[in-house]
């Protein structure tokens, strides 16, 4: 008889262990050239990516309200761009806990600090990332909040190890990305988007973490996933 495989591992073992061996090289070349333009100006960005109608924008305090981040807790909202989330999550870890804002684009940031001093954010700190790295240090977060941001990761595999990295044990991943459906999503997120749910979700367990819950009813063009480390 046939040996058969769970469909989640077969799905790992062909796309994870090929970024394991080839991880000297992008997974989506150019995907962040918009963001890294010298002439990148932020309120472009705000414009585009605050603006209502955007789903995460509008659901953005639901959002964060069933992702179960609560007060005390260390999160690095892992992509923040503008900061469209970071008062959601300010209020939600309260005086007691921490916001790191991670980015790769030094502008964005740079916008972030200033919005931290003039709404008094004393929990929020700005992190400058790297394309392969989130540049916090072993176990300092509970929560990875990652929100449209994953299929813009270049070099997933380097990026969840320092994610698995940073996170405290029983720590978790927030996922929301675009839902990529052939012959259902709009061309701009084929073409946008390298990868679907399915292939996203198992390259992040080969990672070390393990699905532990999916809320399907808050979104609609986007998946919201929730991950747990597994210790090593």
């Amino acid at each position: 008889m046939t040996p058969r495989f769970p469909t989640r591992l077969v799905i790992a073992m062909l796309w994870f262990t090929p970024l394991v061996q080839a991880q000297d090289q992008s997974v989506n070349p150019g995907i962040n050239n918009a963001y890294l333009k010298d002439d990148l100006i932020v309120t472009d960005w705000i414009e585009r990516l605050e603006r209502e109608g955007r789903e995460v924008a509008d659901n953005r305090d639901e959002i964060i309200d069933r992702a179960g981040i609560t007060e005390g807790m260390a999160v690095a909202d892992v992509g923040t761009g503008t900061g469209l989330f970071l008062p959601a999550l300010s209020s939600a870890v309260g005086e007691s806990g921490k916001i790191y804002a991670v980015d790769i684009v030094q502008k964005f940031l740079d916008h972030v600090d200033i919005q931290t001093s003039r709404l008094g954010w004393t929990n929020v700190e700005t992190v400058l990332c790297s394309e392969r790295a989130v540049g916090l240090p072993e176990a300092t977060i509970d929560v990875a909040f990652i929100c449209q941001v994953y299929h813009h990761f270049e070099y997933p595999t380097d990026s969840l190890t320092s994610i698995h990295r940073a996170l405290r044990t029983g720590g978790r991943i927030m996922l929301v990305d675009f839902k990529r459906i052939p012959g259902e999503s709009a061309d701009w997120i084929l073409n946008h988007m390298r990868a679907g749910q399915e292939v996203f979700e198992a390259e992040i367990e080969s990672a070390g973490f393990r699905k532990a819950e999916e809320i399907g009813d808050l979104l609609t063009d986007n998946y919201f996933v929730i991950f747990e480390k597994i210790d090593r």
